[in-house]
């Protein structure tokens, strides 16, 4: 059995590691650690003040979301969704948003329209101040907060992962100011989902996703290796190991 200074001890490393986790994800999903990003395990453990195990822990984690690549030999980059698996992602995407939306439709109240309304203006203002980051997270809190309205945990939890490779699909294939999705398609499918309007909805989602990847440009970045020591401003550093 475990002393309680050891179980809290595996508490802690295991509240780093989520944390460490959650941060890499953050940055990969607001394009801070763009597709093709190089992920050394030395540089990430001086910034996050792990070892190079705990970091190795974490990035087989995000490996298993296929939000990074592990390859013998060249370690760790963010993933690059190639040209298949991009449409394929928004393609399911659709697929399953649509099909949700009757559910949605059914459970939809006053309080869930307000919400969304307010996620669209700050979406907005943050596309208006290009905050690309920001932008980036309003839009998948958009489409994961709209499809929680069918109370259908599940489901959630993979639209939450669809978004978050949709996010690493449109850094490596979108415009230079491609952030998140168009504000006024929001805004239509909000009118339409106050009117309890299901087949022009469906439809309005569907085009939706289908202007999301008519944006996108085919055409391959390079690797890069980002300033961590920046990136990660308040992790501890190699003495906190």
């Amino acid at each position: 059995m475990k002393s309680e200074s050891g179980l809290k001890r595996a508490t802690d490393l295991n509240d780093k590691d989520e944390a460490i986790f959650q941060a890499l994800m953050k940055a990969m999903v607001e394009r801070q650690l763009p597709p093709g990003s190089k992920l050394p395990e030395e540089a990430l453990a001086d910034v996050f003040g792990v070892s190079r195990t705990g970091i190795r822990k974490v990035l087989t984690r995000l490996a298993a979301v296929q939000m990074v690549v592990l390859t013998p030999k060249r370690g760790a980059q963010v993933a690059t969704p190639s040209t298949e698996e991009a449409q394929d992602i928004f393609r399911t995407r659709e697929l399953i948003e649509c099909a949700n939306l009757p559910t949605v439709l059914a459970h939809c109240q006053s309080t869930h329209l307000v919400a969304l309304e307010n996620l669209i203006q700050q979406e907005q203002q943050a596309h208006d101040e290009r905050d690309g980051p920001a932008a980036i997270r309003l839009s998948a809190a958009f489409h994961i907060q709209l499809q929680a309205i069918s109370g259908n945990q599940v489901l959630t939890e993979m639209v939450t992962r669809l978004t978050q490779r949709s996010s690493l699909v449109i850094a490596a294939w979108g415009a230079p100011w491609q952030q998140g999705c168009r504000c006024d398609d929001h805004d239509r499918l909000i009118g339409l989902l106050r009117q309890k309007a299901l087949v022009p909805l469906t439809e309005a989602m569907r085009q939706h996703f289908a202007h999301i990847v008519a944006s996108l440009h085919f055409e391959r970045g390079g690797e890069t290796l980002p300033d961590f020591a920046s990136l990660f401003t308040g992790f501890g550093g190699a003495n906190d190991r």
